[in-house]
């Protein structure tokens, strides 16, 4: 449960490499108890952004607070109440899966127990292998588990499920839960849609450098131009200028017979009445939503 108290701060951040603006007077809060999620496309800025959250970037101007202090000139203290699962990490290859929780473990005065995290994240069964020989999502479970183990007040899951089976991957979306459901403020940064949707309470949508939107899931997906989407096989064929003069209609796509629109409840009865008048039948016809996919191609401009 959110407290409407925010627990990380960030205000006009600007970081640039090489003259080139990635970060651009980018602002926004994290409220203590949220899942915010951060989306954004490849180069967007998104990891450099939670970097400067984590200290591990200075940034060029602008502020950064997490529980009041900041990432770094108090390095130190903020290392105490936010964790990190870094998108790129590593661990000298002949440490163990048992070595490396307990080493992290021994770095916090109050350390979760991490038997049952690692059991958690399906780690029992690797506690003697050796990282060097873990797969790649073997690494990312450990690593998520070291970002938990410090018991901190914020964590930051950058990438959190990349190389994970289906199964894990919702296995990992039920630890995220677990750890919210006890006061955990967790920054998730993803480009899986389904993940943001399912567990953030809100979203930043970062595009070159800039925040685009901030939102729920839901109220980011209501901005979508077709936030309706009708699909069905005409039994004959629906001429191009009774499907373009439908009102409220945001897209048509015809592909292997199968008609595809955009738009709203509105497009949805002027295209069933259109039928009828014609006597068509719209067969598998599927009437849903529009999805996090949609809104995040409208808002960034992916899709023109």
């Amino acid at each position: 449960m959110t407290t409407n108290r925010p627990i990380v701060e960030v205000g006009n951040l600007r970081k640039s490499y090489g003259g080139r603006a990635v970060v651009d007077d980018l602002s926004f809060t994290v409220d203590e108890g949220e899942i915010f999620g951060i989306l954004g496309p490849n180069g967007a800025g998104k990891t450099t952004t939670v970097e400067c959250v984590e200290g591990l970037r200075v940034p060029d101007s602008g502020l950064v607070r997490v529980a009041g202090l900041d990432p770094v000139a108090d390095h130190a203290a903020v290392t105490q109440v936010l964790g990190a699962q870094l998108q790129e990490s590593e661990l000298q290859a002949k440490l163990t899966v048992r070595e490396a929780l307990e080493l992290y473990a021994a770095l916090y005065p109050n350390p979760a127990d991490w038997r049952p995290l690692a059991e958690r994240l399906g780690l029992t069964d690797q506690l003697t292998s050796r990282f060097g020989v873990l797969s790649g999502g073997q690494k990312q479970r450990l690593f998520i588990a070291l970002a938990l183990i410090g018991n901190p007040r914020v964590v930051v899951l950058d990438e959190l499920t990349t190389g994970l089976d289906p199964r894990a991957r919702r296995d990992t979306w039920e630890v995220v839960e677990d750890v919210r459901a006890r006061g955990v403020t967790v920054l998730l940064v993803t480009h899986f849609m389904e993940e943001a949707q399912r567990l953030c309470d809100r979203i930043a949508v970062i595009d070159k450098g800039k925040i685009t939107a901030l939102d729920t899931p839901q109220g980011l997906i209501s901005r979508t131009a077709g936030s309706t989407v009708i699909s069905f096989t005409p039994s004959a064929p629906v001429d191009d200028v009774d499907l373009a003069a439908l009102p409220a209609l945001a897209s048509v796509e015809q592909k292997d017979g199968r008609i595809t629109l955009g738009g709203t409840d509105e497009t949805v009865t002027a295209v069933l009445s259109l039928l009828a008048r014609h006597r068509i039948t719209a067969h598998q016809l599927r009437v849903t939503d529009a999805t996090l996919d949609d809104a995040f191609l409208d808002l960034t401009g992916a899709n023109s």
